[in-house]
């Protein structure tokens, strides 16, 4: 009986499961889109119960089409849209509110008071991470101190919190197993990234009960077996990941000084930094890559918060796109951006600004810039914001980057792919699978449960697609760049 690997990629607009061979070929895809709740400006919301319906139906549509159950999958691995928070009764498994979304910016007040209070640099220095509203540990504040109850039944024991991950493995396992990855964790801004545990003076400084927490596993591990209807027969959950770390394993790049970008809802820069982590002079994050048996590896990061989503604003609010698709050919239609640059800070500025208060803003406008100039503006604004993360990197490291590999659903754009070639003056390399965030959830799936032998027998089958190489001129470049920081000042100011 051939064996496969199961992948659940549940992302920020979409839930998919991706089915993979022994070879990492694509056996089988589903993919679900769920609402967006933006109750109040700057709030981000899902509901927990449409996060694991989704992920349900595709778990279901993907074995369907090959024809499989669960004698045929050999390990399920997770990967997760990283900081959202959710909070559920430890009984019954009911939310208690819904999710709140990693781009939610309703504590930002409540992070200019953790920083007025002096408490940055112990944060940093334990997390690896900025006091932003991004990340999960103010959002669990925030419901505690806001739905009535809650503060009393978590101080009872009666509440877990989780990321994606953890709510997902909960509801694959009928609320028995409470587990999240160190990847995960040290997204929340409560997990010591040194020591590998929860911080006893974080959760006192955000008054959240130690009860709450999932206990932590490193990513490659059998983590519990599934109970759930779906199966018909117990499979393991042997791999979890927050997305972007399984995009940066997927991506093969084990090796210190590797770097990748995923671009997705938002773009996210990640480099190998290999057995310690790089303090950042440069207002970049220090993660946890990955755990595989007692070897932990860290990495350096830039996040982005606004990516391929605004490629989702066009075609939603402004309406000049029916499709996300449509967006190259509209781009492709005008030779430039006609002197046009978007700043998406639809939801804030990440890194190297960190500013949550910037809003977006569209620049050079005249009576002869159209839609399609904005729709090219927008997706140099995704370019150039990964080059300023870039050269912080650059900075930080030491290192001259001079290859970027590429994922992620904007990654297939060739334009994009081209201009980000471009401007940073170095080769994109584009590989043959792009799903490489589910590809390295299912990787450390596979290695808990011996499915492949070894990382080097897994990095063996990394190949590429397309090799974009710089074309542009220079000088063009450089004064492009002195407009998209001029946008960037303004957006800022």
């Amino acid at each position: 009986m051939e064996k496969f690997i199961l992948s659940l990629d549940q992302g920020t607009t979409s839930s998919r499961a991706i089915v993979f061979d022994h070879d990492g070929n694509i056996r089988s895809m589903a993919q679900h889109e769920f609402p967006q709740i933006f109750s109040k400006p700057g709030w981000v919301e899902h509901d927990p119960f449409q996060i694991w319906g989704s992920q349900a139906s595709v778990i279901a549509e993907a074995i369907s089409k090959i024809g499989i159950n669960g004698h045929n999958i050999a390990a399920i691995g997770i990967t997760n849209q990283r900081e959202t928070t959710i909070v559920w009764d430890a009984e019954t498994g009911e939310p208690v509110y819904n999710a709140i979304v990693w781009q939610d910016r309703r504590t930002s007040e409540y992070c200019d008071s953790l920083r007025e209070a002096g408490h940055a640099e112990m944060i940093r220095a334990k997390t690896g991470l900025i006091i932003d509203a991004y990340f999960s540990a103010t959002k669990i504040k925030w419901i505690l101190d806001n739905v009535p109850g809650a503060r009393e039944r978590a101080e009872a024991g009666k509440l877990k919190f989780g990321t994606v991950d953890t709510w997902l493995i909960s509801c694959l396992t009928r609320n028995t197993v409470h587990v999240t990855d160190v990847t995960n964790a040290s997204r929340t801004m409560l997990f010591n990234i040194h020591t590998l545990e929860w911080d006893k003076e974080l959760l006192e400084l955000f008054d959240i009960p130690a009860s709450m927490l999932p206990s932590v596993k490193p990513s490659s591990c059998v983590m519990g077996y599934t109970t759930t209807t779906i199966f018909a027969h117990e499979v393991p959950i042997a791999g979890v990941a927050g997305d972007q770390q399984a995009a940066l394993f997927g991506q093969m790049c084990i090796k210190p000084g590797a770097v990748k970008n995923t671009y997705g809802t938002g773009c996210f820069l990640l480099m190998n930094s290999g057995s310690k982590p790089i303090v950042s002079k440069n207002r970049l994050l220090s993660t946890i890559a990955w755990k595989i048996g007692d070897e932990v590896t860290y990495a350096l990061e830039g996040s982005v918060f606004v990516g391929g989503s605004v490629v989702q604003w066009l075609r939603d609010s402004l309406r000049c796109i029916s499709s996300s698709s449509e967006v190259e050919a509209l781009a492709e239609s005008v030779a430039d951006s006609g002197g046009v640059y978007f700043v998406p800070a639809l939801t804030g500025l990440g890194a190297p600004y960190w500013n949550q208060y910037a809003r977006g803003i569209i620049s050079g406008i005249s009576r002869g810039t159209t839609s399609a100039h904005i729709a090219r503006a927008a997706l140099e604004g995704i370019a150039y914001q990964i080059y300023d993360i870039v050269k912080a990197m650059e900075l930080d490291s030491g290192l001259n980057i001079v290859e970027l590999k590429v994922d992620g659903g904007a990654s297939r754009n060739n334009l994009l792919m081209q201009f980000q070639s471009d401007i940073l003056d170095t080769e994109v390399l584009r590989p043959h699978i792009t799903e490489t965030t589910a590809l390295g959830a299912a990787y450390f799936a596979g290695l808990a449960v011996g499915y492949w032998e070894s990382i080097d027998h897994i990095n063996s089958q990394w190949r590429v697609e397309r090799r974009f190489r710089p074309e542009s001129d220079s000088e063009q470049i450089a004064a492009n760049l002195d407009g998209w920081h001029d946008a960037v000042r303004r957006c800022l100011s």
